[in-house]
C-alpha cells in the first residue's frame, strides 16, 4: 500500500511546518485527493489516523477534499468536470482532450496549534 508512504511524507510536511511557525501541535490537516490520483481515500484516512499518533500531528483531524476529474477539450476549447472516467469530451465527443485537475494529491491547508510557553506551564 503506497498510502502508508505517502502518509509519512505528508506527516513529515506536517512537521517541517510546525516547526516553521513555532507550533507545538497541528489540528487539522486538509488535504486534495484527485480521483485519478492513485490514492484510496479510506487507506489513507486509516493510515493517517494510524501514524499520526506518534508525532506532532496525534490529534489532528484530517480533512479530504475529493477532486473530480476535469478535462479540457482542445477540439471545442470548453473545460468541464467530468463525473465518469473518460477522456472524451462530453460536448463534442473528441478525443483531443487533457487533465487539467484530478491527478493529483497535495497539501491545502494546516490548522496549527500555538506553542505553549513554559511561563503559562509553570502558573
Amino acid at each position: 500500500m503506497h498510502e502508508y508512504s505517502i502518509v509519512l511524507a505528508l506527516l513529515d510536511q506536517c512537521h517541517q511546518q510546525a516547526q516553521q511557525h513555532q507550533a507545538d501541535s497541528v489540528k487539522r490537516v486538509s488535504i486534495k485527493v484527485g480521483v485519478l490520483s492513485g490514492v484510496e481515500p479510506d487507506l489513507l484516512a486509516t493510515a493517517f489516523d494510524t501514524f499520526k499518533l506518534e508525532g506532532i500531528c496525534r490529534e489532528a483531524e484530517l480533512e479530504m477534499h475529493i477532486q473530480p476529474l476535469v478535462l479540457k477539450c482542445n477540439d471545442c476549447q470548453k473545460t468541464q468536470t467530468i463525473e465518469e472516467y473518460s477522456v472524451l469530451c462530453p460536448d463534442c465527443g473528441g478525443r483531443n482532450t487533457q487533465v487539467v485537475d484530478g491527478e493529483d494529491m497535495y497539501l491545502m491547508q494546516l490548522e496549527l496549534g500555538p506553542r505553549v510557553s513554559e511561563a503559562s506551564l509553570t502558573g
